[in-house]
């Protein structure tokens, strides 16, 4: 081999050694963040559904209290009442209870259970 073949060689093979390039480790990325699908609880879809359906009968609401879960409005002369609780076995109970001038007024606690089934799809 002649003296400039031998450098021809070495220098392609410098311009190939200049084009290979070595990365460092890739940092790593932060891990993706979980996506969450909003899903009301099923204490607060009852509790909202209390609400709206005591709305729905003519109940205008007097307070509602969301920790305690009383409910509490009028319509006319009757009150009426509506507890939501969280029992130990994670479901939730819904009470209906109206009071009119004369006693208990199952009608409109009747009624304020069938449009709370009616807002839960049921």
């Amino acid at each position: 081999m002649g003296r400039q073949t031998l450098k021809i060689i070495v220098l392609m093979s410098l311009a190939i050694l200049a084009g290979c390039v070595v990365y460092g480790p890739v940092p790593p990325s932060p891990p993706p963040e979980p996506v969450y699908s909003y899903r009301p609880s099923t204490y607060e879809r009852s509790w909202n559904a209390a609400l709206d359906a005591m709305e729905d009968v003519g109940v205008r609401i007097v307070s509602a209290d969301r920790d305690s879960g009383i409910i509490r409005g009028v319509r006319d002369s009757a009150d009426a009442t509506v507890t939501v609780r969280t029992q130990a076995d994670g479901r939730v109970r819904v009470g209906f209870s109206a009071r009119g001038p004369s006693g208990h007024d199952q009608g409109l606690a009747d009624r304020i259970y069938q449009a709370y089934e009616r807002r839960m799809g049921r």
